[in-house]
């Protein structure tokens, strides 16, 4: 029974595929709950969901010039948001009226390319990412952009916290409040890239704002607020890899299965705690 057990729970690291879906959703976690703390704090999560939805028409136009598909999809997450933005500041429709229009007019055009070039470009690998087939290429790919994001998080997180507050008392003590904008909206655009094989295009929006969502919940401080996002993506990863593996699903939307629960439970957490202080404050 013992040895039975102990096999339960190890046969899934036996598998070379499985241990490279193990390290490649380890290397965007820690960069990605990190980024997905800061766009909770800033309300920009559906700016993720459009740059998300954004890249498509960018791989498919790399496929068509033979250029790298991360390349395309970098190009084209990073125009969304600039032409979000300025679209913003430009006109006088709201900021989620905006992204609404630029995400589903780029992922409109995406579907339409693809279906309008002919080519072995599979869909659903990259709406819905291929983890189970990632090579040690995908991975080394993925590791360095995960180093060089997080690398600029760790560099600037007091600036982008202070930014993430308050804005306008960032640029008064002199921060260089562009730059902090767009080098976030450029280690975003990057952090989706990286995700494409994991997790694709679509489960990545899940990724940028679950994780945030979940710590902004249980936490009163950002430093807490990062460990528990850090926390809730490393334990959505292995109980969602390791549970499609026994339960014959897909890892990735499994993963975000598990990551909707603990919303939930971080949900029900924080409105027993919140009667909890009504009721002392009345007593």
């Amino acid at each position: 029974m013992d040895g039975t057990l102990v096999d339960f729970f190890l046969d899934p690291f036996r598998f070379a595929y499985m241990q490279k879906a193990f390290l490649i959703t380890f290397l965007i976690a820690l960069p990605m709950a990190a980024m997905s703390s800061l766009m909770v704090l800033k309300g920009w999560s559906l700016l993720g969901d459009a740059m998300s939805h954004a890249v498509l028409p960018g791989i498919v136009l790399a496929y068509i010039a033979g250029l790298p598909l991360v390349a395309g999809a970098f190009v084209a997450g990073l125009f969304c948001a600039v032409a979000t933005g300025w679209l913003n500041a430009n006109s006088r429709v709201k900021e989620d009226t905006v992204m609404g229009i630029v995400f589903s007019g780029m992922f409109g055009l995406g579907i339409v390319l693809h279906v309008s070039v002919r080519s072995s470009l599979h869909l659903d690998h990259i709406l819905f990412g291929d983890m189970l087939g990632v090579t040690w290429a995908d991975i080394g790919a993925t590791a360095l952009i995960s180093l060089g994001c997080g690398g600029f998080l760790l560099v600037k997180w007091r600036d982008l916290v202070a930014q993430a507050f308050d804005g306008l008392h960032a640029r008064a003590i002199g921060l260089r409040t562009g730059l902090l904008h767009y080098g976030l909206l450029t280690a975003i655009a990057l952090m989706i890239v990286a995700s494409l094989k994991a997790v694709g295009i679509i489960l990545s929006i899940a990724l940028l704002v679950a994780p945030g969502a979940i710590a902004f919940l249980v936490t009163r401080t950002f430093a807490g607020m990062i460990a528990v996002a850090v926390g809730a993506v490393v334990f959505s990863a292995l109980i969602g890899i390791f549970a499609s593996f026994h339960i014959d699903s897909e890892p990735a939307p499994t993963m975000v299965l598990v990551m909707t629960g603990l919303f939930i439970v971080a949900l029900a957490v924080s409105q027993l705690r919140d009667l909890r202080m009504r009721r002392l404050a009345r007593g």
